[in-house]
This record gives structure tokens, C-alpha cells and sequence, in this order.
């Protein structure tokens, strides 16, 4: 039965400094922008050096989702897409913070790494811009982190993530509300030596055009534009120009500039000083400032899942290329995984669609691990799959996939095994006997598998006959019975 198209999408994007909800409309396979909200949430300024978000930062945040709960009440859960950045990365309470946003939100929220964010970024900023075949960098300075792309035409090439934002950079260098040359000095010392570390992949030797895409770099572009130090594209003399007028008034209360927002006011001088130490250290003279962020990109990724142009799937197959994997294994242990799952699909809470699919990546990369090392393949798998940049896929994607292949094999008391009524559980449970039933790599014909799963322990059924005529796997069945028991699980086998 095929699922009714999506007229209409959401992308959430929940930075650190502010919180966005983008609407669009799905008109001839093409997105129309047609609503939004943002509120200046401010989440990094409530993070402690002890890393811990303050109860003004998680009310403010949790205030916010509610609205845009309201917004979004009544939309398809496929339609919407929700991504959380640097704070949800580096706050301790963050799970707590997440688990409470989902509730206001009443969607599922995903943390996404910074080079994941930064390739999204590119998305949403190409499709914004007149299509060329010159590489572009586009900088996009956020609450706490900026991200720096260079990319040709809609395809992302060098990706990657600075922890420096407007947020955490006026807090930690203008947090008393002054704005001196020793402190502005400061401040830009400390971005230039971060980007020294990239400055060689990305100086201006290699792009043709700079592009800023953030909300710091648009303020900046009206602020300029406004007192007519340039028409609105970023240039060193016009920075330079801010700078010398920002060090005038000695105090962020004191500075009254046309173009300059109210809102913007308390992350202005840490955006100020990260763009003028990008603009020294990678040699930029101008840069254009584009509309398209993240939460374009994120809807441009929606409506290529929609027309099943999915990022991961390309991604899974380079990493099938990448680690050599063994096609035909993958492809049985695949097979006979998803039959097994079929049959207790019914018991699952987690959405049967989703449920597969995750299944179906893991069975495809369950082995990339052996490239490493033969011995604990599984969890060279796993560790690859937790930490390896996987364009297209959240962190809690990356993780999930990380624990079903961990628990592929062997001992399951320390691989982290979740209760028995957790789909996870059933998920691994289908992927490993997957795994045991092809061991020998062959098309091997196998005998009718009866798979349940009930409250109190999963049961197999299966022909006695073909077991007695197949000893290893009966061996090896009877050694899976005791590994589940042995992590507090009852497998049965009849």
C-alpha cells in the first residue's frame, strides 16, 4: 500500500541561540517556504563551566517547543523533522533536556554531530543560491559552534566544526557587558587560533566565494548595509569600520547602531570577533551573506527521503565500499534477519517502517569491522558506527546502530543489553540469529524458523531432524541460549 504524500513539512532547528521552526509547502516536488517562528532561546548562555544547563535555560527552552507543538499539532509524523546542535552535544543534563523537549515538542528530536550539522547547512544554503560549478565556503557562525563547508554546486566536500559561537564567545569575553581592545583582542586571538587549525583546507586560495549563511552573519550584512559601509555583503573594510565604532562606545549598553536588533544585542560582540578572526586568518576580502541555513537543509533532506533520495542510503553504500564488505553474507544475513523480525513486528511500540529499516542498515554493515581485525570484529563495527562522520544520520542513529551490531556475537552481559520488553531487544535477538544461521557463508537451505516473543522470554522453534543433521548450529543455538540466560533473558528453543 503506498503511503499518501506529504503536502506540507516542518524543520525544527534548536541552536544555541536561538530556536526556529521553518514551514514549507510541497508543490511539484519543489519546497515553498510559507511560515516560521523563532524565539531567541539562548540555551548556551545557561551552560555552566560545570557543563550543566541552568533551570532558566531548560524553561525557556521548554516554553518554546510547547509553541511550536501547537504549531505542528496534527502533522504527520513523517512530515516533521526536528535537529538539536551544539548545547544538546556538550550539556551533561541534555538527555534530561531532550526526554522533556520531545514531550513539548510531541515529536522526536535528533542531536546531530557538527560535521552532520555543517553538511546540512550546505544543503539548505546551495539550494538558496543561483546553481555554479565555482567552489563556494560558506561559514555559519552559531551559539555555540561555527561551521565551515566547502562545497561545488549542491554537493558538500570538506565539512567541519569549531567549538567557538556568538553565545559562548560574548559570554566568556564580554560577559561583563564592556567591550575593550584588550578584550575584542582577545576574543579574536582565541577564534584565529582555532581556525589556524583548518586555515590551509580552507584559505581563499581554494574557493572562489565566500558565503555566510548565519544569523550572526546576516546582522552583521544590515548593519553594515545600514550605515553604509557596503550594500549589504560583508567586506573587511566594512568589519573593520564596526570594529573601530564598537570600541568607541566601551560598552555593549552604550551601542546604539542602525541595523543592530535588540535580540541580537547580547551574542553581537563574540559574533563581531569570530568573523573578523575568520576574515584574517583564512584571507576572506567579502563575503555574501545567503537566507538558507540548516533548517532549509533539513527540509531539503525530508523531501529527498519523500522521493527516496536518501543521504544514508548512499552513505551505507560507501561505507559497504569503503570497509569491503562481503556483499552476498550481508544480503543473507538481511534476508533472513527482516523474515525473523516479521514475526513478532506486531509487539513493537517503535514504528514498524523505522524498525526495519534500522534493521536493514545494520545487517549491510554488521561486518565492517572485520577490515580492522577479525577477533572482535563487532565491536570494531560498532565503535566505527558510533564514531565515524555517517552523512545523513543523527547521533541517536549512530548509536542505535552502534549497540544492535555490537550484540551481534557472543557474550551479551557486558554489551549493554536492554530489557526484554524493549524492541531493541527483539531487534538484536533477530539480527543475531541471522548472523548464527549463516555462518558458514553459503546459500545454505534452512529449515522453517518460528520466532515469539512474549512478556516473560523469546522462543524458536525449529525441525529437529535438521538439527540433528546440522550439529555445529546446534551447538551454536544451544551456546545462544545460554548467553541470553546468562544476561538475565529466557530463549528458548524448540
Amino acid at each position: 500500500m503506498t503511503e499518501p504524500q506529504l503536502n506540507e513539512i516542518a524543520a525544527i532547528d534548536l541552536g544555541s541561540n536561538s530556536f526556529r521552526l521553518q514551514m514549507a509547502r510541497v508543490v511539484d516536488d519543489q519546497l515553498v517556504f510559507h511560515d516560521s517562528l523563532r524565539d531567541m532561546v539562548r540555551l548556551g548562555s545557561g551552560l555552566g563551566p560545570d557543563k550543566l544547563l541552568d533551570a532558566e535555560a531548560l524553561k525557556r527552552a521548554i516554553t518554546c517547543l510547547k509553541r511550536f507543538g501547537e504549531r505542528l499539532r496534527g502533522f504527520d509524523p513523517r512530515a516533521v523533522r526536528a535537529v538539536a546542535t551544539n548545547t544538546f552535544r556538550v550539556a551533561k543534563n541534555a538527555p534530561q533536556l531532550l526526554q522533556d523537549a520531545e514531550a513539548a515538542l510531541g515529536f522526536p528530536i535528533e542531536v546531530i554531530a557538527g560535521r552532520e550539522e555543517a553538511r546540512m547547512i550546505y544543503v539548505g544554503v546551495s539550494h538558496g543560491l543561483p546553481f555554479t560549478d565555482h567552489k563556494r565556503m560558506v561559514m555559519d557562525i552559531g551559539g555555540g559552534s561555527t561551521e565551515f563547508i566547502i562545497g561545488q554546486g549542491f554537493e558538500p566536500q570538506e565539512m567541519e566544526s569549531l567549538y567557538m559561537g556568538c553565545v559562548s564567545y560574548s559570554m566568556r569575553f564580554f560577559g561583563d557587558g564592556s567591550m575593550s581592545e584588550l578584550q575584542l583582542k582577545r576574543a579574536e586571538i582565541a577564534a584565529r587560533t582555532e581556525i589556524e587549525t583548518i586555515s590551509r583546507r580552507y584559505s581563499s586560495a581554494v574557493w572562489d566565494e565566500a558565503v555566510g549563511s548565519s544569523g550572526t552573519a546576516r546582522a552583521l550584512s544590515e548593519i553594515l548595509r545600514s550605515n553604509g559601509w557596503s550594500d549589504g555583503t560583508l567586506t573587511r573594510e566594512g568589519l573593520h569600520k564596526l570594529r573601530a565604532v564598537v570600541l568607541k562606545c566601551r560598552e555593549l549598553k552604550r551601542l546604539q547602531l542602525p541595523g543592530i536588533s535588540e535580540d541580537r544585542m547580547p551574542s553581537f560582540p563574540g559574533g563581531l570577533a569570530i568573523m573578523l578572526a575568520a576574515f584574517d586568518e583564512l584571507g576572506i576580502e567579502q563575503m555574501t551573506v545567503a537566507n538558507g541555513a540548516l533548517r532549509e537543509g533539513v527540509l531539503y533532506e525530508l523531501l529527498g527521503r519523500m522521493h527516496h533520495h536518501d543521504t544514508r542510503e548512499a552513505t551505507v553504500a560507501r561505507f559497504k565500499r569503503r570497509y569491503h564488505v562481503d556483499a552476498q553474507q550481508a544480503r543473507r544475513v538481511q534476508v533472513l534477519a527482516l523474515q525473523l523480525l516479521g514475526q513478532v513486528i506486531d509487539r513493537f511500540s517503535m514504528d514498524p517502517a523505522m524498525a526495519e529499516q534500522y534493521l536493514t542498515w545494520a545487517t549491510k554493515m554488521h561486518e565492517i569491522g572485520i577490515s580492522i581485525a577479525h577477533s572482535g570484529y563487532h565491536k570494531h563495527s560498532a565503535y566505527i558506527l558510533e564514531n565515524a562522520d555517517m552523512p545523513g544520520f543523527s547521533r541517536m542513529e549512530q548509536q542505535m546502530l552502534g549497540a544492535l551490531v555490537r550484540c551481534q556475537r557472543r557474550s551479551l552481559t557486558k554489551a549493554g543489553l536492554p530489557p526484554l520488553a524493549d524492541d531493541r531487544c527483539a531487534m538484536i535477538l533477530t539480527l543475531r540469529l541471522a548472523v548464527l544461521l549463516h555462518r558458514n557463508r553459503m546459500d545454505a537451505m534452512l529449515p522453517v524458523l518460528k520466532l515469539s516473543w512474549n512478556r516473560n522470554h523469546f522462543s524458536l522453534k525449529l525441525d529437529a531432524a535438521w538439527l540433528a543433521d546440522n550439529l555445529l548450529t546446534e551447538a551454536a543455538l544451544k551456546a545462544e541460549v545460554v548467553y541470553w540466560r546468562d544476561a538475565g533473558i529466557t530463549l528458548i528453543l524448540e
